[in-house]
């Protein structure tokens, strides 16, 4: 068997006294790409951000490289797992490359200013995500497939072994959603990236996710390839998204 680099066991998530999904079991092999589906207020942002510790479990327990959540520092799980959010909000004025260079934060102490290395490194993302030529452009003036590149720029200059991504694609055309399927597969196979992605969008599920957790009903109804999900629910396996 591969090795664990997410363990989650009897995990109970939810807000406040009401829980949302109950008895989350996984375990997430090195190089994986997994999506996370269900329906509008299935738990399926709730269950990522629990996992990242954004929010706080109900119960259960997550590890990460053998090691327990609750026993990393800040920094130190940012060093391990970059999450690219829904809706990222970016100030005026803010260049493309201040932007990625946020991603070089976890490994700076408080009193430092990115390096010389850091902006190259920086650099060599975008160039990495085809932005390069947006690196002195204000992020407010690039459209959204831009911007979307980007942010992935910064969360791929923040050298982690594995990414979460909710709902990568949402409000993009067409041509900047298929560019960003092509960069995810690019960084899963190049860099043996480990990505937990969440989405609607079934494209993103039939092109990225060799497994599937489909969560409904206050559960985990399946937990397995896509081939085998659709065997067993057949051609209306996508109403339950």
């Amino acid at each position: 068997m591969s090795q664990a680099v997410i363990e989650i066991k009897n995990l109970t998530i939810g807000y406040g006294e009401r829980h949302v999904v109950s008895n989350v079991n996984a375990f997430i092999s090195e190089g994986e790409i997994v999506g996370i589906i269900g329906r509008n207020g299935a738990g399926k942002s709730t269950l990522l951000k629990t996992i990242r510790g954004l929010l706080p479990k109900h119960s259960g327990e997550v590890t990460y490289l053998g090691k327990k959540l609750e026993e990393y520092h800040e920094k130190e799980l940012a060093c391990k797992v970059a999450y690219l959010q829904q809706h990222v909000e970016v100030g005026f004025g803010y260049t493309g490359q201040d932007i990625v260079l946020a991603g070089r934060y976890p490994y700076m102490k408080w009193y430092e200013s990115e390096s010389e290395a850091d902006k190259q490194l920086a650099l060599d993302c975008m160039d990495y995500t085809g932005t390069l030529e947006l690196a002195d452009k204000p992020v407010t003036e690039v459209s959204g497939g831009q911007k979307q590149r980007i942010l992935l720029a910064k969360v791929l200059a923040q050298q982690t072994p594995i990414l979460f991504l909710d709902e990568p694609t949402i409000g993009l055309d067409a041509v900047s959603k298929q560019i960003v399927r092509d960069f995810i597969k690019k960084l899963n196979k190049e860099k043996k990236v480990t990505v937990i992605l969440t989405t609607h969008d079934t494209t993103d599920i039939e092109a990225l996710a060799k497994r599937i957790i489909l969560i409904g009903k206050g559960k985990v109804l399946y937990d397995g390839d896509l081939k085998t999900l659709k065997n067993k629910y057949g051609s209306n396996v996508y109403i339950k998204i």
